[in-house]
């Protein structure tokens, strides 16, 4: 891409203020993801409509799938369809699991405003130097920058570990010193994708540690905290997926609970990928079941949407406690 773009010019704002307003207030900013148009409608919809601020949030991989210049003409369109359902919405463009200095360049040059650099397969010397090197690219140009401590199993686009690594407290405080991040994600229990957890019949899933957040607060009191891989994998989407035709056995997520208690913290930021891709692809299933002989993707999606909004106003009113903070 040529032409660099500020991402001011697409109406867009950074994390930074809406970080401190939710550490101050108890509550998270949602970070969904998105690949398409009807994704990305739906989270400006729900968010406009319960007057949430919002980080839509792409990955490498749909960053790819969707192409760089149209995403960002989306992303600007996003700011505009808010502003015609009578909302000043603060919308973030988020690169979401970065891993390379080149790409995060890349995002930041084409209209990103925050972007995530995840060196945590690296060395913890490595990490800190890949991570150094993406902030004194980001925050002259006034993007903001998360880290990533720990690691977080499942499989999410190209992202995939087998185990969990929690994150040690004891290098939270020398990470965010020497690296210079604005926010840092942390690993407490979450992972990544539908099946987050191998569960016996009738067990539950593990609790968070929420001992390790407790720890890690104490070292950077106030310091924005993310949480990845926070779907609950809602038990609804999956019946329905299976009901027509799926095969999602063991699919299983975080409690709405847990991530409740996880808002009130020092955690201003939770993503949920999963939860969305759940919700589309039950409708889908379920209408085309249906209307056999209906073929207008606009029918089927259309009905994928609606529900990805109903799902977005409730993790914003009953969840996260975003709701009327914009």
């Amino acid at each position: 891409m040529s032409k660099t773009v500020d991402y001011k010019e697409l109406g867009l704002v950074n994390s930074r203020d809406l970080f401190r307003k939710a550490v101050a207030g108890g509550y998270a900013i949602p970070a969904y993801n998105f690949n398409n148009l009807e994704q990305l409608q739906a989270i400006i919809i729900a968010c406009a409509e319960t007057r949430s601020p919002v980080i839509v949030q792409v990955s490498k991989g749909a960053r790819n799938y969707a192409n760089a210049t149209m995403l960002r003409y989306m992303a600007m369109g996003a700011v505009e369809m808010a502003r015609e359902m009578g909302v000043e919405l603060p919308i973030v463009l988020h690169l979401d699991h970065g891993d390379s200095f080149e790409l995060c360049k890349s995002c930041i040059d084409s209209g990103f405003s925050s972007v995530m650099i995840d060196g945590s397969h690296l060395s913890y010397a490595e990490n800190v130097a890949l991570t150094r090197r993406v902030v004194e690219y980001a925050h002259p140009r006034d993007v903001t920058v998360e880290g990533e401590l720990g690691v977080l199993a499942g499989i999410e686009d190209e992202v995939v570990a087998e185990e969990s690594t929690y994150t040690q407290p004891e290098e939270v405080q020398d990470f965010v010193e020497k690296t210079g991040v604005d926010s840092l994600a942390i690993s407490i229990g979450t992972s990544h994708g539908a099946f987050k957890f191998k569960l016996k019949e009738g067990e539950s899933a593990p609790p968070l540690r929420f001992d390790i957040l407790a720890e890690i607060e104490k070292r950077i009191p106030g310091f924005p905290i993310v949480l990845h891989g926070a779907s609950s994998v809602v038990p609804a989407y999956v019946e329905l997926i299976n009901q027509y035709g799926g095969q999602l056995d063991g699919a299983v997520g975080v409690s709405e609970d847990q991530l409740r208690r996880a808002a009130k913290s020092a955690v201003c930021k939770i993503n949920i990928d999963s939860d969305g891709r759940l919700a589309m692809t039950a409708k889908v299933r379920e209408f085309l079941t249906n209307n056999p002989a209906e073929f207008d993707p606009r029918k089927y999606l259309g009905a994928a949407r609606s529900e990805l909004v109903e799902l977005i106003k409730h993790k914003n009113e009953a969840v996260l406690g975003s709701a009327q903070k914009a």
